[in-house]
């Protein structure tokens, strides 16, 4: 979906301190080099001065939980750059001791170097900075013998690592109280240090220390795995937590400095490729003195000129290296440096020309709008107002997120004019040469839009072609099912001749999730054909994979694995369920990006639970083993870590990490949570128990009321569902799923359950049981509720919940008369090994 693209508010930035960013060859500005840019390129190039190389031994270096030893060897200092001193390279032997502060993040340590605690000596370091490091290290400095021949040898290196953090420090000493640029001696107000190291045991690492961030201490490594780069983020927490894995004390994302609120943007599209626009921001100011505003764009336009408030003002366009999440995104950074520092309370308008070959073609009249990359400048993921005006020719039909207002024709070009209805996260159009179809959810227009074509490379006539991945569900996953090799070559298919199928798809998924989460955001659904394995549901208006129009009969001759053939008939009924968790209510940060991709995929299966729960059960089961099964590497899957890494979980290690653990391990919590709270008072002796989901859609009810137009976290959702616990499953006699959060949420085992030494006691008034039941597979400190079942004349009859806590938990429940056996979760409720 749409936002596997695009992170939380400030994720420009984030990803700057996350994944690292370079400058390409392409570096735009004002045609003269204005004050902002000259620093700037300096920052980027600047070498080490012969003047500052010293001697250094047994010295200290910290920064919250990191502590550096320098204990003996070589250091020089960077050439002054706008009267400061930026950078420094060791030689000799040093140390890096770095301390995880909670569980989560040490197991992610241990993931990628095999410790929970990184303590490691290394021969060579990087030091980039923006404070008074070089005065706190000058009590340890002695005279040099060979300082031009140390500069020598590494002045190149050192020019090269140097672009990495320019555009951080640009932020850093341009965004002054009183707005300021540079100057000798001014303190900063967000301390940054980043780190590289050349690890005796590891190899070349970096570690960031950044208070500009809400996680401010970030140690990672790039690493290159099948022709494939990524940046695996090893551990990533704020200084001062505590060791709390997080749910008494959420981790306090960092408001953003500015806001942007309304987005007016006119287009003119020239079919196939090219797009030329202008596009006006307003930004909205909750912090004062900011200068420089980071906004991302793709990487496929050319910006032209940026305007403030109708000034011109300077802006650096910032290429993202090959494998940053940039980089994959299709985005880049464009940095506008105003004249002024922001002050609350007072908007300011950007507005952008820009022009480029954002749009492909696949095949006659079928393009495909941002293949990679944000078509407009934007942030991260924040609701505002979108405005849209699009001109383009004749013969094309253009379909975007919001209502239409107006379509004519206008000097031999077709203009129209969409606005949002509400605030938005994201807007996007698609333009082809559809057919359209429309049906109704009781007063929702849904309307199907596709052409008589699919993409050229469609695998409908090649022997052995390869199915495609299940859009929306399991991206980017490496399964190789078995393939149905065709006799012959088959006649292309036509989605425009199913379009009417999937628009009632789409619309009886849309009635079910109405019924339960209220009413539907929009006005109208629009569904689009998009080239391609992946759909995407943004506001309103979803882009469908020409996967989603084949009928089922053409799903067979792609692939005769059933439950791929399952997955693909769920991704219109996910992508619907996406206009209310994604679209209208949003996420957080990274570590909530799970909750609407978890959210959106237990609505659909849900609606499938109500068609078929043998099929219900069996995607789960699957979910399951996709968790317990080896990846490519040998390693289980389940260990890539947690939900709440988010994006971390795509990596060197496990590449398909994040939608096997956002999808389908967050999957199976929502089931464990909801069947928790379908369970009633056990009453009196001999009572079945009476499910019901009125416990689980009051929770999601709250959820929209409370978080409609405006952004989740996990602790919240948790508390959303806290606080409808019946009796059955309070933990200690509370109303609590803190439990929950800490093993479960923050946590990546599969256990297995079984019952020992059970023993049924007849009673006047019913049968006393005992026994203990086991906890395998698990850490030592993972708790977990166990519904426990008695058999009665054939008929299971739920008896009560026993916390499992550690390896064995004795256990003392009261059953109906005639109970025979004690059953482990019959229903299969638990994400637990199978016996």
């Amino acid at each position: 979906m749409t936002k596997v693209m695009l992170q939380a508010a400030g994720a420009a930035l984030w990803l700057l301190v996350l994944a690292g960013l370079s400058v390409g060859q392409k570096i735009e500005a004002a045609k003269a080099h204005g004050p902002a840019e000259s620093l700037y390129l300096g920052l980027r190039s600047v070498g080490l001065d012969s003047h500052r190389v010293y001697r250094i031994r047994e010295a200290a270096l910290d920064r919250g939980a990191i502590h550096i030893s320098l204990d003996n060897g070589t250091i020089a200092f960077s050439e002054d750059v706008g009267g400061r001193i930026t950078g420094a390279f060791f030689k000799g032997d040093g140390e890096i001791l770095l301390a995880p502060p909670n569980t989560t993040e040490r197991a992610s340590l241990a993931l990628f170097t095999g410790s929970p605690i990184l303590e490691e000596g290394f021969s060579a370091a990087y030091f980039r900075f923006n404070d008074e490091l070089y005065e706190r290290l000058k009590p340890f400095f002695r005279a040099a013998d060979d300082s031009a021949e140390f500069v020598t040898e590494w002045n190149a290196e050192v020019r090269g690592l140097a672009e990495e953090d320019a555009l951080r420090l640009l932020v850093s000493f341009t965004d002054q109280p009183g707005g300021q640029l540079s100057g000798p001696g001014a303190r900063v107000r967000d301390p940054f240090l980043h780190m590289f190291f050349q690890g005796n045991r590891l190899g070349a690492f970096d570690v960031r220390f950044d208070a500009a961030r809400a996680e401010q201490i970030c140690v990672g490594q790039h690493r290159s795995e099948d022709g494939q780069n990524y940046y695996d983020v090893w551990a990533s927490f704020p200084a001062g937590n505590s060791r709390h894995s997080g749910y008494s004390q959420p981790i306090d994302t960092a408001k953003p400095d500015f806001a942007i609120t309304r987005l007016k943007i006119q287009a003119r599209i020239k079919p196939p490729t090219e797009l030329d626009a202008n596009a006006v921001l307003t930004i909205s100011p909750s912090a004062e003195g900011r200068r420089v505003l980071l906004l991302e764009l793709s990487r496929l336009v050319e910006v032209k000129a940026v305007r403030a408030d109708g000034r011109p003002v300077e802006f650096i366009h910032n290429q993202a290296i090959e494998g940053s999440q940039l980089a994959r995104r299709g985005n880049d950074l464009i940095a506008v440096i105003l004249p002024a520092p922001l002050t609350p309370g007072r908007n300011v308008e950007l507005s952008f020309d820009y022009s480029g070959a954002v749009l492909s073609e696949a095949a006659n009249g079928l393009l495909y709008v941002g293949e990679r990359g944000t078509w407009y400048p934007n942030q991260g993921f924040q609701m505002a107002a979108f405005d849209l005006e699009f001109r383009y020719p004749p013969g094309w039909t253009l379909v975007a997120t919001g209502r239409r207002t107006q379509e004519q024709l206008n000097g031999g070009e077709q203009v129209s004019h969409w606005e949002s209805e509400r605030p938005i996260p994201v807007a996007g159009f698609n333009l082809g040469k559809y057919s359209r179809t429309e049906i109704r959810a009781g007063q929702v227009p849904v309307v199907a839009y596709a052409t008589a074509n699919v993409e050229r490379d469609f695998p409908h006539a090649a022997v052995g072609a390869a199915p495609p991945e299940p859009p929306g569900l399991a991206r980017n996953r490496p399964i190789a099912p078995p393939l149905l090799l065709l006799p012959k070559p088959q006649l292309p298919p036509s989605p425009s001749q199913n379009a009417s199928s999937v628009a009632a798809t789409a619309a009886q998924a849309l009635a079910f999730y109405q019924q339960r989460f209220g009413p539907f955001p929009f006005s109208e659904l629009k569904l689009t054909q998009s080239p391609g394995k992946f759909s995407q549901g943004w506001p309103g208006l979803i882009f469908l994979s020409s996967y989603a129009f084949l009928n089922s009969q053409e799903r067979a001759e792609l692939t005769t694995d059933p439950k791929r053939r399952l997955l693909m008939e769920q991704v219109v009924a996910h992508e619907t369920a996406h206009q209310w968790w994604g679209d209208l209510v949003a996420w957080r940060d990274y570590r909530d990006q799970w909750i609407m991709e978890t959210l959106a995929n237990y609505s659909s299966l849900m609606l499938l639970e109500s068609k078929s729960p043998t099929q219900f059960h069996q995607v789960l089961q699957e979910f399951r083993d996709d968790l317990l099964a080896k990846n490519s590497k040998g390693l289980v899957t389940m260990n890539a870590g947690p939900v709440t890494l988010g994006i971390r979980l795509s990596c060197s290690q496990f590449p398909g990490g994040y939608e096997v653990i956002s999808y389908e391990r967050g999957t199976w919590l929502l089931h464990m949570l909801r069947s928790m709270l379908r369970d009633s008072d056990p009453g009196a002796p001999g009572m079945a128990k009476k499910s019901s989901d009125e416990r689980f859609l009051r929770a999601l009810a709250r959820l929209r009321a409370d978080y409609q137009g405006k952004a989740v976290t996990t602790a919240q959702l948790i508390a959303l569902f806290e606080a409808e616990l019946p009796p059955s499953a309070w933990y200690e006699g509370h109303r609590s799923l803190e439990w929950f959060y800490n093993s479960w949420v923050n946590g990546t085992a599969i256990p297995e359950f079984e019952l020992k030494d059970v023993k049924l006691t007849s009673k006047v008034r019913g049968t006393a049981v005992t026994g203990t039941l086991i906890q395998d597979h698990s850490p030592q400190d993972l708790v977990t509720s166990v519904p426990l079942y008695g058999s009665v004349a054939g008929k299971n009859v739920f008896i009560g919940r026993v916390f499992a806590e550690g390896h064995e938990t004795q256990f003392r429940l009261s059953a109906p008369a005639g109970v025979r056996k004690i059953l482990i979760d019959p229903e299969q409720t638990l994400l637990a090994r199978p016996k």
